[in-house]
């Protein structure tokens, strides 16, 4: 018998429904707190048969190992009030990544723009 395959829509809409409940929390939750306050969700994937969900997170301020170090200590309780409010039979584990596409793009950016292209 061929193993059942996981809806890819379905992994879409889990991961967008994890970003969207723990962007909510950390508003409510963290609005005064100096480290996350400045965290942004940015993207989101579900994978390993929706039981983990990678949270991709921009920083406005320049401490992002403190906003990483910050999130890996609060994840356990952000994941208990995520699982209070998500109508799932499970809640997925949930691991946040700082998104670097900004940086990366300023590099591309001002190395495009010492080129000599005469």
């Amino acid at each position: 018998m061929p193993k059942k395959q996981i809806d890819s829509n379905r992994n879409e809409r889990v991961a967008a429904k994890v970003q969207t409940l723990v962007a909510e929390i950390l508003q409510n939750n963290y609005a005064d707190d100096p480290v996350l306050s400045g965290v942004s969700l940015v993207g989101a994937v579900a994978h390993g048969g929706l039981q983990f969900v990678r949270l991709f997170f921009y920083c406005r301020t320049n401490d992002i190992d403190a906003a990483q170090r910050r999130l890996d200590i609060e994840t356990k309780t952000i994941r208990y009030q995520m699982g209070q409010k998500l109508d799932q039979k499970y809640v997925p584990q949930i691991k946040f990544t700082y998104d670097d596409t900004l940086e990366r793009a300023a590099k591309i950016e001002e190395i495009l723009d010492n080129l000599d292209l005469a």
